[in-house]
């Protein structure tokens, strides 16, 4: 079923704004549709209206940041899947299944665990950055297992040897993660085991200013190549005869699509599924081209992950479940129908 613009445009935006209001209104101390423009009011001009202080204070300093967060990092996520997709020419391609958000984390993780290490070893300069350091290794480790899978899986030609890679990936970043549980402290181990499962607790201004500017340019650069993937999904040969540069291509869309994961893993942990989700809901409803798929999937994909952390707060109240086991038992048993759909193709 294909719906236009004009009416799959506002419907995002129509869920975006009541997803938001949800998100804002939901947690621990729940606060009404009446208070809630109040409270962001008061926490933006203080003293314009009358609300209590806590009001303002829980929804300035951890409600709003998180509802950011979680519209950008899903955003990354979606955007990074319908990327993926469409450069490995596979609806199986996702950030989490290939083994990038596994490369990132490892990367993310080194820092956890020997950031202090790293840098008091450095001083200086690299104590003034030490708030980058999380997403720069998280983007290194994410173009690095990127590289390696477009490599291994015959330039995104083989899907087997593309989830074989996925799995080896998986564990060899598992068994990196479980050293590192080994040697952290007790500080560093509960932060670890956190930023693991996925969760937009921490979410700070902090990290949703370095995740904002990581996903608009690297958004628009890659909306730029929406034609040259369109013709990518030909195959490389037809893309040449249109005028592609392929190897340049997949050069930038490898690098932006692991900066832009860096930034998501570092700043929420390990979600999985919402890159492999959300690109294909957005192509059922609104087709395969590219230009309409990536700002679309942006969209989607911050809607979906809102919507799952709002889930993940309310389901256990008062305790909190990380959103990312959340998005895991939604999004593996999509997985496995997407592998029954296409098992004849795989095993050929």
């Amino acid at each position: 079923m294909r719906i236009n613009d004009r009416t799959l445009l506002p419907s995002l935006l129509l869920l975006l704004l009541v997803g938001s209001g949800l998100s804002l209104a939901v947690g621990a101390i729940s606060i009404g549709w009446r208070d809630l423009f109040a409270a962001l009011a008061a926490w933006g001009w203080p003293g314009s209206v009358e609300v209590p202080e806590q009001y303002a204070l829980v929804m300035g300093e951890i409600r709003l940041p998180r509802l950011l967060l979680g519209l950008i990092v899903g955003g990354i996520l979606g955007l990074c899947g319908a990327v993926m997709q469409g450069m490995f020419r596979n609806p199986l391609a996702d950030p989490g299944i290939i083994g990038v958000s596994a490369g990132a984390g490892v990367g993310a993780a080194v820092v956890l665990v020997l950031g202090g290490a790293l840098t008091a070893f450095a001083g200086g300069l690299l104590a003034k950055v030490h708030w980058l350091l999380l997403p720069l290794f998280a983007s290194a480790g994410g173009a690095f297992t990127t590289w390696l899978v477009y490599r291994l899986g015959d330039r995104g030609k083989s899907v087997v040897m593309m989830l074989l890679a996925g799995v080896a990936i998986n564990a060899l970043a598992g068994a990196a993660i479980g050293l590192l549980n080994y040697i952290a402290d007790d500080r560093a181990l509960r932060d670890l085991a956190m930023w693991q499962l996925g969760s937009l607790a921490g979410a700070n201004w902090t990290a949703v200013a370095v995740a904002a500017l990581v996903l608009v340019p690297t958004g628009v650069l890659l909306w730029r190549r929406a034609e040259a993937l369109n013709a990518l999904l030909l195959g490389e040969a037809e893309a040449r005869h249109l005028g592609v540069d392929v190897a340049r291509l997949k050069r930038m869309l490898i690098v932006l699509t692991a900066l832009a994961m860096g930034a998501a893993v570092s700043a929420a942990g390990m979600i999985g599924f919402i890159g492999l989700v959300v690109p294909h809901a957005v192509r059922l409803l609104r087709g395969p081209d590219h230009v309409r798929l990536l700002p679309y999937s942006v969209l989607a994909g911050g809607l979906l992950l809102v919507i799952a952390d709002v889930i993940a707060r309310t389901l256990v109240a008062p305790a909190e479940m990380p959103v990312g086991i959340l998005t895991a038992i939604l999004g593996a048993p999509f997985f496995m129908f997407l592998l029954w759909q296409q098992r004849r193709q795989i095993f050929q």
